[in-house]
């Protein structure tokens, strides 16, 4: 198995304040094997290995956006429910192979992706990040994944469709059952909509996602499926209850308050902010076909989300980054760290994307660090982002090498 040494390489992974001195690491096969400090000049690499002398540039854990829909190729999410799968998957190949380009190598996607699209990922069908996926977000009649209009009150006939992002469940058995079927199917986690929402049409932003109850037994039974329950949430009271509930990634969170985020801090839940996505939905939401209804919610919760990163931080309540942007929208998907330095330290916000992202999606010890036995995801960059975040934007152009896996994905020579 033919090893790669990176050589010169200054390590930025959200630990530490500055890169670290010049370090080699050694990548065998999808694994890093070794990571040890650059002594003199680059020499050439023992045996068959490849040398890569990266001349002080900085290298990073590969990125993790821990709130994507890779299935959302169009911003109005009731219309993308109504396409056929063939034209979702070809579209989200796309999107996919993008995401890859900015050097975020794992994505968690909270509602829409199913298993078969995670196998193609992981045998190289699809060139994208790794997935981590909830499959059908858990949504109650009504509410957040309900994108039928106040005249429709049929059935929702597309939510088996790959478009659609969710499944409708009412009561604590329906409850119990679609979260059984969507683990069996091969959801990593659960997702539910336990709050009103921007992009569907009949739920105001302040509307409970089912009852406490409801809740719970969701939690219940990711649990004894050695699994977690994630939720979408906005207002203050929706996030108190998910958390009593035992909710532990708390989705967005715009209208946080102090008491509550130091709750969730001590019940050692995670929260996922998404600040890009409202600024882009405010900016381009309408001409996408996002509908009036929607447009007219953006600003309740978009003036609200910066200030809660500082609440947050305050609390110590642990931030991982994510997005949630739909359709053409998600190539905006890097500019979040821009959004969030304008609050937080550079060194928090890159850790947002690396160690505390890994550690929501409990694989610490793979992703989001740079380290022997993780994996081999990594990126280089061209200046040092923790003094110029937008390094990290322009769709990977600051970006000349790119890793998955031990494989090279992307590779721009330097002098």
């Amino acid at each position: 198995m033919q090893l790669t040494h990176l050589t010169n390489a200054r390590i930025v992974d959200g630990t530490q304040p500055e890169p670290t001195a010049p370090m080699t690491v050694v990548i065998e096969g999808d694994r890093i094997k070794q990571v040890s400090p650059t002594s003199g000049p680059p020499s050439l690499a023992p045996g068959s290995a490849r040398l890569i002398d990266l001349k002080n540039r900085v290298l990073m854990p590969g990125l993790i956006d821990c709130h994507v829909h890779i299935v959302a190729v169009l911003a109005s999410l009731g219309q993308n429910a109504t396409l056929p799968d063939s034209l979702v998957m070809a579209r989200s190949i796309r999107l996919q192979h993008d995401m890859l380009m900015r050097g975020f190598t794992t994505v968690r996607d909270v509602g829409g992706a199913d298993h078969g699209q995670v196998v193609a990922s992981n045998e190289g069908s699809v060139f994208g990040p790794r997935l981590i996926i909830a499959g059908k977000a858990l949504s109650q009649s009504g509410g957040h994944c309900d994108f039928r209009g106040r005249f429709n009150a049929g059935p929702n006939h597309f939510e088996t469709r790959l478009g659609a992002l969710g499944r409708l469940c009412d009561g604590v058995p329906e409850i119990r059952r679609a979260a059984r079927e969507e683990i069996k199917a091969g959801a990593q986690f659960i997702k539910l909509m336990a709050n009103g929402g921007v992009a569907s049409p009949t739920d105001p932003i302040h509307f409970l996602g089912f009852s406490q109850e409801e809740i719970t037994a969701a939690v219940q039974e990711a649990e004894a499926a050695s699994t977690y329950v994630a939720a979408h949430l906005y207002t203050d009271p929706a996030i108190r209850r998910a958390v009593e509930c035992g909710v532990r990634s708390l989705e967005h969170c715009n209208l946080i308050q102090p008491a509550t985020a130091q709750f969730a801090a001590e019940r050692g839940a995670f929260a996922v902010p998404t600040l890009v996505t409202y600024d882009k939905l405010a900016e381009e939401g309408e001409a996408l076909g996002l509908g009036a209804e929607s447009v007219a919610k953006i600003d309740s919760v978009r003036h609200a989300g910066i200030g809660s990163l500082e609440v947050m931080q305050a609390a110590g309540l642990p931030m991982a980054f994510g997005t949630d942007l739909l359709g053409p929208m998600q190539r905006h998907q890097s500019e979040e760290f821009v959004i969030r330095a304008r609050m937080l330290p550079a060194q928090t916000v890159i850790a947002s994307a690396t160690r505390i992202a890994a550690r929501l999606c409990r694989m610490e010890e793979l992703i989001g660090t740079v380290a022997p036995g993780a994996f081999a995801d990594l990126i280089v960059v061209d200046g040092d982002p923790l003094r110029d975040l937008s390094l990290l934007t322009r769709q990977g152009a600051h970006m000349p090498l790119i890793v998955k896996g031990g494989e090279v994905v992307k590779h721009t020579p330097w002098h």
